[in-house]
């Protein structure tokens, strides 16, 4: 058995191997001491992110032109001339808005393809400051250009800069400039640079209609130093609906780019906590560490010929930067790991180190961890939210004190598999290796058919089989060999315990919880050897007490960490009826003050809210006194039958500055309609899931104009909204600021002003 001292060793090897794995994602932001003219400067870019986020900015708000005239201002020092796309789009989402593109273009020596850089201006309506999402992106861009002029001013390539606008509420900028404009056909490559977050390392993320081997092999030509991308997080990008300006690229004009967007601090996502304070400083310098050496490689290489038939499996690991191989090696990989099992299963059984009852032991061990693990990971958020009520009203789903419970239940976890393997010290360590290395071969058997961008999780399993062999063949081995087969595990799965609740929410907990076991099985070589398995055990569920105190400590909202509030004035024109409405679960002292009976809810008010990211609903209701809030004007101007199709016509005006109006429709078959000229798909029409039929974000007060056909006979109800952020500030309130410790939630509709009209054609 193993020494006291080499077991304390292996132990801080493997928590530095963990370390490592997260330090090794990214840079480490150092102030310029000096100031050199041909990199990349954080610094610089830092400029840029204090000035783009002084304001909420999206469309239509006063802001949204400063920033866009400050974005010209410094793309025309830089020596560029710039250029405005404006027009109307209404993307694939029914999102009508008027953007207004910011475009420049550095010519190249040669007539290729040209290298687009992407990113978008518009901050999210209507309390987001933008700073990471995406000011970030377009500081790096403004940064990276500067430094790249200094240094490789003639590329072979054309470089085109496109800041797109309205992002936010549809990805409509880039609709239109891939509907429209003329400079689409020259595009080639497209990198684009977003934010999901306010920190954490920036994840690549392709956008390819076909095979990834070309763009991938060219990625690690290019050589950024601190890559971190992986053929998992893409295909469950690819799963989630968080398109960005780039899929408009690859869905409508087939071309193909790579996404770099940063996702930690989940919590600061579209809030007005998205402000220069909070965005981390190595996050941003992670997002130049991209942008140089991907420009000088892609402005200079033939990018008409990226497209490949073939996919490739890669990630990224400490030392090596990225790894790839293509998926044609994915079932033989798995064909040798289970040939490799069988022979050593064979040899353990002929040297009569393996025997057939304790293996069948090992496998307790297993499935009490992984059930365990599993259910507490699984029940683990809804147990949160029981406990406290107020974190229902972080709609992200990730809190402010979510590291402390991701800690908190990895170390659960560890503590639930040393507990396991502490009873059973009494079977041989071959012995007990076969039940989780035969799991382990399941679950890459799994992956190899259904998620083959998961299949590199077989990689660490090689190193699980060395370990084996080792056992079977050795009585005693060096804890510094089992520790150093250990490190692949750790350093290509550590980060995913985090990545998963982190992006997904705590509800992936559960993902956490079995993926640190899964871990923990594949250190089994070594952790066997630990004398001292209780103890581990019970310092481990010490530990995850000790996190759970601390979050706890954490959970009440203070001015670092406030707490998300919402209140509307809503206006029932044809009932003549107010109410003052909240999408909180657990009311604020600010909100209080108009929802006074927490049991008394509209539910024809609820039932038939304005759309939401997430379908959220108003909670609770309350009378308010009618005030004298100006209505739009409803004229129907056209009102025909050709044959079986009635035709109409509905101009809706406003009579006061609003930001949004938004039409539903009752169960009606739209067969064909366009808004202010602008036409709706077929596809759209007939999969609009809520009755939604547009959604207008107004960046004037301008008319929305309706054009629709149903068929003879239908019953036409449509149901008008009419919303304006104003309600802190408009004359006809007296609304107080909210305490230090609030903001406006995000993702609703929010300080807002409410109408609503119907109107029906018998």
């Amino acid at each position: 058995m193993m020494k006291k001292t080499p077991t304390i060793l292996t132990l801080l090897v493997v928590v530095l191997a963990v370390y490592w794995s997260f330090r090794a994602l990214l840079p480490q932001y150092n102030a310029d001491n000096t100031i050199v003219e041909t990199e990349f400067s954080t610094d610089r870019a830092l400029v840029h992110v204090k000035e783009i986020s002084k304001e909420p900015h999206a469309v239509g708000f006063p802001a949204h032109a400063k920033v866009r005239s400050y974005i010209i201002a410094e793309l025309q020092k830089l020596g560029l001339e710039t250029s405005i796309q404006e027009g109307y789009t209404a993307g694939d989402w029914g999102n009508l808005s008027k953007a207004e593109n910011i475009l420049a273009r550095i010519k190249g020596k040669e007539s290729g393809k040209a290298l687009l850089l992407l990113s978008h201006y518009d901050s999210n309506p209507h309390s987001s400051l933008g700073a990471s999402d995406a000011g970030s992106g377009v500081a790096t861009i403004l940064e990276g250009v500067r430094a790249f002029l200094k240094t490789n001013p003639n590329s072979k390539n054309d470089i085109i800069i496109l800041i797109s606008d309205a992002e936010e509420l549809g990805l409509n900028g880039a609709d239109l400039f891939v509907d429209e404009h003329e400079w689409l056909k020259d595009v080639g490559l497209v990198l684009n640079f977003e934010a999901r977050g306010s920190g954490g390392p920036s994840y690549m993320l392709m956008e390819t209609n076909r095979g990834n081997s070309r763009l991938i092999s060219e990625f690690i030509t290019a050589n950024p130093e601190f890559p971190v991308a992986n053929s998992l997080a893409y295909s469950i990008y690819k799963m989630l609906p968080n398109d960005t300006d780039l899929t408009v690229f690859r869905e409508d004009a087939d071309i193909e780019g790579f996404n770099f967007a940063f996702i930690d601090d989940h919590f600061d996502y579209h809030t007005a906590n998205d402000n220069y304070e909070r965005l981390d400083r190595n996050t941003l310098a992670h997002q130049g560490s991209y942008l140089m050496p991907l420009l000088n490689h892609f402005s200079n290489i033939d990018l008409g010929d990226l497209k490949s038939l073939n996919d490739n499996v890669y990630f990224n690991v400490p030392f090596f930067k990225m790894v790839s191989y293509p998926f044609t090696w994915i079932m033989p990989m798995l064909i040798l790991a289970v040939l490799l099992f069988i022979i050593l299963l064979i040899a353990g059984f002929k040297k009569k180190v393996l025997n057939g009852k304790d293996i069948l032991k090992g496998f307790i061990p297993v499935l009490f961890s992984l059930g365990i693990n599993g259910i507490v990971g699984f029940y683990s958020w809804s147990i949160l939210k029981w406990l406290y009520p107020s974190y229902k009203d972080i709609l992200h789903g990730f809190t402010y004190n979510g590291h402390a419970y991701i800690i908190a239940f990895t170390l659960f976890s560890l503590g639930t598999c040393f507990y396991a393997y502490h009873r059973f010290k009494v079977v041989k360590t071959a012995n007990l290796l076969v039940a989780p290395l035969f799991l382990w071969l399941i679950i890459c058997g799994l992956l190899a058919v259904y998620l083959k961008g998961a299949a590199f999780f077989i990689v660490p399993l090689f190193s699980f089989l060395v370990a084996l062999y080792v056992h079977i063949n050795q009585k005693n081995p060096n804890p510094f060999l089992l520790v150093f087969l250990g490190i692949p595990a750790l350093f290509i799965l550590s980060p995913f315990v985090k990545m998963f609740p982190v992006g997904l929410g705590l509800k992936m907990m559960v993902a956490t919880t079995l993926l640190t076991t899964l871990i923990f099985f594949l250190l089994l070589p070594l952790i066997t050897k630990y004398r001292q398995k209780a103890a581990l055990a019970f310092l481990s569920f010490l530990l995850f007490a000790g996190f759970m105190a601390s979050a706890h400590m954490q959970s009440n909202f203070t001015k670092e960490s406030p707490k998300p509030t919402s209140l509307l004035y809503v206006l029932n024109v044809d009932e003549e009826k107010a109410m003052w409405a909240t999408y909180e679960n657990v009311l604020s002292d600010w909100t209080s003050q108009y929802i006074t009976n927490k049991n008394y809810v509209d539910s024809t008010l609820t039932k038939n809210t304005i759309s939401s990211k997430y379908g959220s609903n108003f909670t609770y209701t309350n009378k308010a006194p009618l005030k004298e809030v100006p209505t739009p004007n409803i004229d129907i101007q056209f009102d025909t039958v050709i044959g079986s199709i009635r035709q109409l016509r509905i101009c809706i005006t406003p009579n006061r500055a609003i930001n949004r109006l938004e039409v539903f429709t009752n169960e009606v078959a739209i067969l064909k309609a366009d808004v202010n000229g602008i036409e709706l798909s077929e596809y759209y029409l007939k999969n609009r899931g809520n009755g939604k039929l547009i959604t207008h974000y107004i960046s004037d007060i301008v008319y929305t104009e309706l054009n629709l056909e149903i068929p003879l006979g239908a019953k036409l109800e449509l149901t008008v909204y009419e919303a304006s952020n104003d309600l802190l500030s408009n004359a006809l309130f007296t609304i107080p600021q909210r305490k230090e410790n609030e903001i406006p939630m995000p993702f609703i509709l929010n300080d807002a002003i409410l109408t609503i009209q119907k109107v029906k054609f018998d």
